[in-house]
């Protein structure tokens, strides 16, 4: 009994052996899998093993009357699968070998990755079909059949996207700048001489000193109303874009940039720049009528009154909040600027001693406002660099802008210095302390700009000044010169196209290769098998600026950029004119006829929103590789830990 059944278990190990010899004879050992990419695109994937000196054809016909070639099919019932225009994908070492006299063939050595999209539904299924195989072992053309029967995993439920941080990060930041720049606007000549008085008036009308603050609290709350309200009732009457989209056209900036000339040459005291007198006349009337309305008119008195020197500075706010992407963002600016204008209002009339300490107005008010005066004139040039960008006029590039900017610095520090003096100017025995300081200020910072004349980065500015690619002579741009080849290379599906469309006009910095059509991006990444990284930006855009030069310089994200992405940068602002055949109505019936409007509308239909920049990643299929809609971070780590995230992610699709 032991003996028959050692005999027993003898035959099946030699009976196994002898299946197992017979496996690893075959010369081609198959795998067959199916990775999902979507609710309704998957992948089927085919993986080869080849024996040495063994060949396997390419599934991919060179022509039509080729022999020696590889086929995957599906089975007959499954054909609405493929689509007959569907790219078979195959891994990058096959090469092209001799088959006969006169006939070559591409074929694998070693191994093999084929792969085939599916249109598939979002539950689960089955796919089956069969990998006809030819290959060649010397002078012998082996062939076989393989047949397959994989599972589609069903669909797994997405996660909702958070942009709540983005939205609130920006929202907080944007409320203490314009609360700072309110507080600025308060030791203008227009402003300053006015708090006293102000103050004085409430806590001598009042009857008690608890009226008193009570009215000084409410003058502070009208203010902030006059400011937030007519942003409001733009934004309710013209939709949530109406701000942005006047922040970013060319027409508005160049009407900002006569604005902020004409208000910084009435600074400099050329002439003096008010509202109609009128409307000052008649706020002023009201407001003597007392209560909370005759206070509200008050308010509005010192809006009109001081319009001369907080207008360009309101101006300003609207134009760089309403860049935000959120419809917030110009509201709660103009919250925080009216807010830090009001708050001396209403801390004096608490604290009335604290009057006693202000500085008495006199000649140090006119050498603010002359300050102002240049600074106007500096910030101007910003609005006329945004026009210059999107009209790629190059009258402005980056060395101009710097040396105007150079010649405007050195000229208010001689003035602060007292050697450039106007005829409205008192006279200047002596400079104090702070003067000087000040004087030393902006010396230096004209001194800070000299190096970028020839290229210096000028990081603290970048979201300031034009970009670097628009200078012709930069130092430190040769660096990303010096060996670049042009961007051609050997991909899964064969060659990818350099960049096409609009290579003329826009460019990209650090020596990177971007595409500037969202179609001709995706067909690269195609042919390359890389993720795509989506750059919404714009010529007016300061923060994709600031992102670039603080975190796309780095050197691990330019690496990781330059291999692992293929990199498409939409300008929102582009005023190049669409084909009369790409020009079309969206969805709410707006009108769509150049480059800038139709990548704002892909952004805002594609990921619901319209801040720039916004950084989004992109499979094969064109479908989000993340929920993150990853906003201005100066964190380079940070970036570096989501570049990683999405490749990776990007790998497990494959």
């Amino acid at each position: 009994m032991n003996k028959n059944i050692i005999a027993f278990l003898l035959a099946a190990v030699l009976f196994a052996n002898n299946i197992t010899a017979q496996d690893t004879s075959q010369p081609v050992q198959f795998s067959f899998s199916v990775s999902r990419v979507n609710d309704s695109l998957a992948w089927l994937n085919v993986k080869a093993v080849i024996k040495k000196d063994v060949y396997l054809f390419s599934a991919k016909k060179q022509t039509a009357d080729d022999v020696f070639f590889s086929s995957l099919q599906l089975d007959s019932s499954l054909s609405a699968l493929s689509h007959p225009g569907d790219t078979l994908w195959e891994s990058a070492n096959r090469r092209l070998i001799a088959v006969q006299e006169g006939a070559n063939a591409y074929a694998f050595a070693d191994s093999a990755e084929i792969k085939l999209p599916l249109h598939v539904a979002a539950d689960s299924s089955y796919v089956t079909g069969k990998f006809v195989w030819l290959g060649k072992a010397g002078d012998e053309f082996p062939s076989g059949e393989e047949k397959f029967r994989v599972l589609v995993k069903p669909v797994s439920k997405p996660v909702a996207a958070n942009t709540g941080d983005l939205e609130g990060k920006t929202l907080g930041t944007l409320f203490w700048l314009c609360l700072g720049a309110g507080v600025l606007a308060i030791f203008t000549p227009c402003v300053f001489p006015l708090i006293p008085v102000t103050v004085s008036i409430f806590l001598k009308k009042s009857k008690t000193k608890q009226q008193g603050v009570r009215n000084a609290a409410w003058y502070s709350a009208s203010i902030v109303l006059i400011y937030a309200i007519p942003t409001i009732i733009l934004t309710k009457i013209f939709g949530e874009k109406i701000l942005y989209l006047i922040s970013i056209h060319p027409v508005t900036n160049m009407l900002f940039f006569v604005i902020f000339i004409v208000f910084g040459i009435s600074l400099l005291g050329a002439f003096e720049l008010t509202l109609p007198s009128k409307w000052a006349n008649s706020s002023d009337e009201k407001a003597s009528k007392g209560g909370f309305s005759g206070i509200f008119f008050m308010a509005l008195t010192l809006v009109i009154v001081s319009f001369s020197c907080t207008g360009p500075i309101v101006g300003l706010l609207l134009g760089q909040t309403s860049q935000q992407g959120t419809t917030l963002a110009p509201i709660v600016g103009m919250f925080g600027f009216g807010l830090g204008l009001a708050l001396p209002f209403t801390l004096f009339a608490f604290f009335p001693s604290l009057m006693q300490s202000l500085p008495k107005s006199g000649g140090w008010l006119n050498s603010v406002k002359v300050a102002f005066g240049f600074i106007e004139l500096a910030l101007a040039l910003k609005f006329l660099s945004n026009v210059d960008l999107i009209y790629h006029w190059r009258l402005l590039d980056r060395e101009i802008f710097l040396v105007i900017w150079i010649v405007l610095s050195f000229l208010l520090g001689l003035y602060l210095l007292g050697k450039l003096k106007f005829s409205h100017d008192s006279d200047l025995k002596h400079i104090g302390i702070p003067r000087l300081f000040f004087s030393i200020a902006v010396f230096s910072f004209g001194l800070y700009l000299l190096p970028g004349l020839w290229g210096a980065p000028l990081k603290g500015l970048s979201g300031l000044i034009p970009p670097s690619v628009t200078q012709d002579f930069n130092l430190d741009d040769l660096q990303y010169k010096i060996g670049k080849v042009p961007v051609s290379a050997e991909g899964p599906a064969g060659d990818a196209k350099p960049p096409q469309k609009l290579t003329d006009k826009l460019h990209v910095p650090f020596g990177l290769t971007a595409y500037f059509d969202l179609e001709e991006g995706l067909a690269a990444a195609k042919a390359l098998s890389k993720p795509v990284m989506l750059d919404f930006t714009g010529h007016s855009c300061a923060n994709c600026r600031k992102m670039e030069e603080k975190v796309w310089k780095h050197p691990d994200v330019l690496k990781r950029m330059k291999e692992n992405f293929v990199l498409i940068s939409l300008y929102v602002d582009e005023s190049t004119e669409l084909p009369e055949n790409e020009k079309y109505y969206n969805d709410k019936k707006e009108y769509i006829d150049n480059v800038g409007l139709k990548n704002l509308d892909y952004e805002i239909k594609k990921f619901g929103i319209n801040a720039q920049p916004l950084y989004m990643f992109l499979d094969l299929a064109g479908n989000p590789l993340s929920n993150v809609k990853y906003g201005y971070d100066a964190d380079v780590e940070k970036f570096i830990s989501h570049l990683d995230d999405v490749k990776q992610e990007f790998e497990k699709r494959k």
